[in-house]
């Protein structure tokens, strides 16, 4: 288990090139077969392996963004050696009897190299410390079990302690159905954890990705001082097909894309992920402008 940040950077290198290569469902190269060069899922044009890997997952010719890996993730955000994961070892168990989930989750823990469905951290983001969360869509589908409720308010209540900013990412499909009403009870454990947060004075920034959707966006992923969205994520409760269906009615165009909310306020900004690192940086300077100059940040 990864727990000592990325200075030892040969370890780190492999962990990610396993992941990448060889446990990542959603963002592996092709086998040698199918050769190389792949089609984007957005715009249909072959993008080699080296392309996507350059551009952080994003394809240069449309601008699709695929997912991204929880720990692909804290090394694109967080500054080099400065990464130190929180309570790496809670993972979540089976207090309903579910028929098949235990064995689901051995599946994907061994398949992923993942705990959960969120990796939390504390790191520096352009020098400024932060605590940082990142849920992680190939670990069923980003959903909210017990274990990803508490990590998220364990997360929340350790950057009000040590007077961090809070930056979450968000990509689930909703509460997990396999852990019943205490995967739903997490709503409310996370919502008041960042709560307490904000009432303290802490600065709350999500990011939102494809797909953020169900009780997480009901609950702690709509709570934030800035809101943040990828381009192209789908952000709702309900999806548009279940919409359309209750309704009987046709969505228009774009409807809970990134774009279409922030043109109707629900978002703050659209930010590309080439440039969210940069945005962050911005962000967590102004806000130290309020309590400390820029480089005196916390350090972690």
């Amino acid at each position: 288990m990864i727990n000592d940040g990325f200075s030892n950077r040969r370890r780190q290198l492999l962990r990610l090139k396993v992941l990448r290569e060889r446990r990542d469902p959603e963002n592996r190269v092709r086998t040698k077969a199918e050769g190389v060069f792949f089609p984007c899922p957005g715009c249909g044009k072959a993008v080699s392996r080296r392309s996507w890997w350059e551009h952080q997952n994003v394809c240069p010719h449309c601008g699709f963004h695929r997912p991204v890996g929880a720990y692909q993730r804290l090394e694109q955000i967080l500054d080099s050696g400065s990464f130190k994961e929180l309570d790496a070892g809670l993972c979540g168990g089976d207090p309903l009897d579910f028929d098949g989930y235990p064995e689901k989750l051995r599946r994907l823990r061994e398949t992923t190299g993942l705990q959960e469905a969120v990796v939390c951290a504390k790191g520096r983001i352009g020098g400024a410390g932060a605590v940082a969360g990142v849920m992680d869509s190939r670990f069923l589908m980003g959903s909210m079990g017990v274990a990803v409720g508490e990590k998220i308010a364990r997360a929340a209540n350790t950057a009000r302690r040590e007077k961090l900013p809070l930056i979450l990412f968000c990509a689930s499909g909703g509460a997990r159905m396999q852990e019943g009403i205490l995967s739903l009870m997490q709503m409310a454990k996370t919502a008041e954890a960042v709560t307490r947060f904000q009432d303290a004075g802490g600065l709350y920034v999500a990011c939102l990705t494809n797909p953020t959707t169900g009780g997480v966006t009901a609950s702690f992923a709509s709570l934030a001082d800035i809101t943040l969205a990828e381009p192209g994520a789908l952000i709702g409760f309900a999806g548009p097909r279940v919409i359309e269906q209750t309704i009987g009615q046709t969505l228009p165009e774009g409807f809970q894309r990134s774009e279409y909310l922030l043109e109707h306020g629900f978002l703050d900004a659209v930010v590309p992920r080439a440039q969210l690192r940069g945005e962050l940086i911005r962000l967590l300077y102004l806000h130290g402008k309020g309590g400390a100059r820029h480089g005196e940040a916390q350090r972690v």
